[in-house]
């Protein structure tokens, strides 16, 4: 299934479209130019058990072996529910571990990140929220009953008509936090965030290290020398006591609070919590009640070696928010000045789908990612749950791998099932909801993969090295080529990267050691 239509001509071409990012403008460290193992790396190498010569892939999975869900059979459990979730924080990170390091964790590994990093061009919608449904057949088989399905939501752009902001950054400035890669990288892209404001927004700055303290109270951006004087001023000492840089953070977001307006605090750190509450679903159950009252999480990752992945996502879904990662100036850019101004106004709260199968029409389905999203099926209607948040312009994506009954296969007439999504309006909190049918083969959707929008082919893509990575399996042969190709035909930088990502990990086996986090 893998069998890429591109003509190989497309795909020397993305070669050299690939090969030219490579040697163009230089990056921020010198490891992404040389993929070879560092020092340390090679070290490890060496003493690990796993440090294995991968042997050469299949061309087709094995159907039995663990994924990040396994098959559910229709007929026992027709339905599938689901938080959603914007996060993209585990893409970034493991793309810096692996062209950093040579080495990736699974467990940091989400597939629906790997895939919500990428934009989608989904339809605005005229509603808050709309739903796109497509089908093709999958290359995860040869068994022409398999089909994937894509789950596409789509916040409405924000409106021209701005709404004032409250910031406030709470800035981990402890021991663990010094170098370029860790507080110079946050102080410029705090830096960067603040020049994308209006005058009259507000920024509050809160640091923290073995005691957290107030460095600027909330001052208006039209003062943009004072707040920018104050950032680069920053310099890193003590333990990490982020508890207490927190609660001192949303103490300062309170006294800010701009009623009706936009109201976040942005944590930037390693996550590496070492003094007073450490535990992140304490901490989340702290912050829990601000988010309640409309004073969202935003938590951007700084740093390799001993960063705390768990911690910082965690934290942003109890704080209805979303996670970042930054690994390079360019994902900096991406993030605060070209993201982050936009999507900082949340247009809906615990946004949750449902997804009901027909079971004369398929008989198993699994869901790609979203593990830590489940939720049980009474739960969809219950709005007291806390599910995720969607910003304006934010779009997140579900893959169903599904096999098909021979009803479905032959006659192609009925749906497969239908979507239904639900959310709180973030100021009146009162319920929406809107359904998508996810329509039959008949339905002009039994494309070939191959043929399929390029987005859904690269979310397929995109998750099946997820997918490969998380359970320590060698990427698929044909996947590189693929990839190039897609690269190539979309022309976006971020595709590119994928790319170069595949080829990273297909020209050496990728370590699989657990990180120590003290």
């Amino acid at each position: 299934m893998m069998d890429w239509k591109r003509t190989a001509a497309v795909a020397a071409a993305a070669a050299m479209v690939l090969a030219a990012c490579s040697n163009g403008a230089p990056s921020d460290t010198g490891a992404r130019q040389d993929l070879s193992m560092s020092e340390p790396a090679r070290g490890l190498a060496e003493s690990a058990d796993a440090m294995i010569i991968m042997p050469a892939p299949p061309r087709y999975p094995d159907p039995d072996q663990p994924r990040s869900s396994g098959f559910v059979d229709t007929a026992t459990d027709p339905q599938s529910t689901f938080g959603l979730d914007v996060d993209t924080g585990s893409y970034t990170l493991v793309r810096n571990s692996i062209l950093e390091t040579g080495y990736v964790t699974p467990s940091l590994v989400r597939p629906e990140e790997f895939i919500n990093y990428f934009d989608q061009n989904y339809a605005n919608p005229d509603a808050a929220l709309g739903i796109t449904v497509d089908t093709a057949t999958t290359p995860y088989s040869a068994d022409p009953t398999r089909r994937v399905i894509r789950i596409g939501i789509q916040g409405r752009a924000a409106s021209d008509e701005q709404r004032p902001a409250a910031l406030t950054f709470v800035i981990d400035t402890s021991g663990s936090m010094q170098g370029p890669r860790r507080l110079g990288a946050a102080q410029a892209a705090l830096a960067r965030l603040v020049g994308e404001l209006s005058a009259d927004d507000t920024v509050s700055i809160v640091t923290y290290g073995t005691t957290a303290r107030v460095v600027l109270g909330p001052t208006p951006v039209a003062d943009t020398d004072r707040i920018l004087d104050t950032i680069s001023s920053l310099t890193t000492e003590g333990s990490t006591n982020a508890a207490e840089g927190l609660a001192l953070g949303y103490e300062q977001a309170r006294a800010g609070f701009k009623n009706g307006g936009i109201n976040r605090v942005v944590l930037a750190s390693d996550g590496m919590a070492n003094v007073g509450t450490v535990d992140p679903a304490v901490l989340a159950a702290g912050i829990k009640a601000d988010a309640e009252s409309g004073i969202q999480l935003v938590t951007v990752g700084f740093g390799m070696g001993g960063y705390n992945d768990p911690f910082m996502e965690q934290l942003a879904d109890r704080g209805d928010g979303f996670y970042a990662y930054v690994d390079t100036p360019d994902e900096a850019e991406r993030l605060f000045v070209e993201d982050l101004p936009a999507t900082l106004e949340t247009i809906a709260k615990d946004a949750k789908i449902q997804v009901t199968f027909d079971p004369d029409q398929v008989r198993r389905y699994r869901l790609i990612g979203y593990e830590n999203r489940a939720l049980a099926d009474d739960e969809f209607h219950d709005d007291s749950i806390d599910a995720g948040e969607i910003g304006a312009g934010h779009s997140a994506t579900a893959l169903y791998e599904v096999e098909l009954t021979g009803a479905a296969t032959e006659s192609g007439d009925s749906p497969l099932g239908d979507v239904a999504l639900r959310w709180l309006d973030p100021i009146s909190h009162e319920p929406a909801e809107i359904t998508a049918t996810i329509n039959g083969l008949g339905d002009g959707q039994g494309s070939e993969f191959d043929d399929a929008v390029p987005e859904f082919v690269r979310d397929v893509l995109v998750a099946m090295y997820a997918e490969s990575l998380r359970n320590g399996t060698p990427v698929p042969e044909d996947l590189l080529a693929a990839a190039e190709s897609l690269a190539f035909l979309i022309g976006d930088d971020a595709s590119s990267e994928f790319a170069e990502l595949v080829a990273a990990t297909h020209q050496r086996p990728i370590p699989l050691p657990e990180p120590i986090i003290d």
